[in-house]
Formats: C-alpha cells, structure tokens, sequence
C-alpha cells in the first residue's frame, strides 16, 4: 500500500508540473480569458492577455535570461577542487525512446552533456564513476542505458549502478547508499548548471560532502550567445527551453523544501 501510495504521489506531482510549466501554463489563462470573455469581459481580457504576456516573456531572451539567474549554478569545477573527492556521481536526464541506430533505447541529449563531462573528469581524475537513473515508466533503467553510453562512447566503466531512481531525491537517497556501503563519503557530482542547486542540496541531505561539476550551461552567468549576437529582444526555442528549464527547477526546488 505505501508502494502504490508513493508511486501515486509520484504521478500526481508530475500532472501538476505539466500544468505549472510552459507550453500549457500560458495558455490556461488565455483558456479562462475567453471562457469569461461574454459574461465578464473586462476580467476576460485580463486573464487573455495575461497569458499572452506570459508566452512572451517565457520565450524572449532579456526576460529568461533573468530567470535562468536565479537558479543556474553559477561556477565551474575549479583547478584542484577536485582532490578530496572520492567518487563522481553522474544523473540521467532522460532517454531517446527511438533510437534504431542504436539498437533500440539510449540516452537522450541531456544525459550525453553530463556523461561527456562525467568521462573527462573519470579520465583527469582517475575516479570511479557512479550512474544514477531509474526507469519510472517501465523498461531498461537509465543508469543501464547510461552504463553503455560511458563504455561504448568513452571509454569508461562505471563502477556503480543506481538503477531504481524516479527523481532528484531518490537518486541522492539510493545513490549514497551504494556510496557509503563502498565507504565514500565525498563526490563530485556532475549534472546540469540549473539542476546543480536542488541536486547538491539533496546529495548533502543523503549525507555525502558535495563538490559540483557542473556542465551545460544555458545562462553563462555575462549572458547567452543570443545576447552575443545582439538577438537580446527576440524569441527564439532556445529560450523557451531555457525558460522551462528553469521553472521546473524553481518549482522543484520548492517541491522539496516544502516536504521536507
């Protein structure tokens, strides 16, 4: 029964992020705005434009840039920080559903980002290497999937495997189990810049000592390449994915504070 419970809560978090975050979350209040428009349209247009507002600001750059600032990790691993580390711990980040060149499932482009990174500092550092990633809808876990990736594509062998994971929590929580059996306490963990934050705060919560390696910035910290380019007011998918990113981040972040 707590099984059943834990995997519906589960669930539910993950309907109510769809309807929180972008592309539907603008568009509920254009939804609202029309459905009053006849019996209420002042309000109507409120709400319609609202969402409209809303859509804009979530795919120019000025705007997401200033979002992604408020959670992307702003720092990269720094020369020698990496010595009292122990171990490196990589997350997933999804997987490629079709991929017939490969044989069947892979990682997605996500998890490559952070796998590339996690092999160069396994090769720098001679550290073992942990994958983290679970299936949640069923098939091969994606720590498996990342397993092959790490070998096949890199060079590297992950000594551990944490295949049970469903999210951030769980893969610091499963993670540091097969960790502290192996008596590491201390790792450098490798995620996205604008993931590191909620990650590191679980990892240390799990009780591992935290040193981040983080990749794959979207922000920059000075500005994206579109601010470059003096593209600052135009939209573009590159910043509606930025933008999505980062309030599912701020929105996990918040997930996680409130139940702890």
């Amino acid at each position: 029964m707590e099984l059943e419970l834990t995997s519906l809560l589960f669930w539910l978090k993950k309907a109510l992020a769809v309807a929180a975050l972008p592309p539907l979350m603008p568009l509920l209040p254009i939804v609202a705005g029309l459905l009053l428009l006849e019996r209420r349209p002042r309000l109507g247009r409120c709400f319609a434009w609202t969402g409209v507002v809303l859509s804009l600001a979530l795919v120019t750059p000025a705007s997401v840039n200033w979002l992604v600032a408020r959670v992307e990790y702003p720092h990269a691993l720094a020369p020698g920080a990496a010595q009292d580390a122990e171990a490196i711990v990589v997350l997933g980040a999804g997987r490629r559903k079709h991929a017939p060149e490969f044989g069947g499932d892979t990682v997605n482009r996500l998890a490559l980002e952070r796998l590339r990174y996690a092999a160069r500092l396994a090769r720098e550092t001679g550290l073992p290497v942990l994958a983290s990633g679970g299936a949640p809808q069923g098939g091969v876990p994606e720590a498996v999937l990342m397993q092959r990736s790490l070998r096949e594509d890199f060079g590297i062998s992950p000594r551990w495997l944490e295949s049970a994971s469903r999210d951030t929590r769980e893969n610091a929580r499963f993670s540091a189990t097969h960790l502290q059996a192996a008596g590491v306490r201390s790792i450098l963990l490798v995620t996205h810049a604008m993931h590191m934050e909620r990650a590191r705060a679980e990892f240390e919560a799990a009780g591992l000592r935290v040193t981040p390696a983080p990749t794959a910035w979207l922000g920059g910290g000075g500005g994206n390449g579109a601010e470059e380019q003096g593209l600052q007011f135009i939209p573009g998918q590159n910043t509606a994915y930025a933008a999505w990113f980062a309030l599912h981040e701020l929105l996990g972040q918040l997930a996680y504070r409130l139940s702890r």
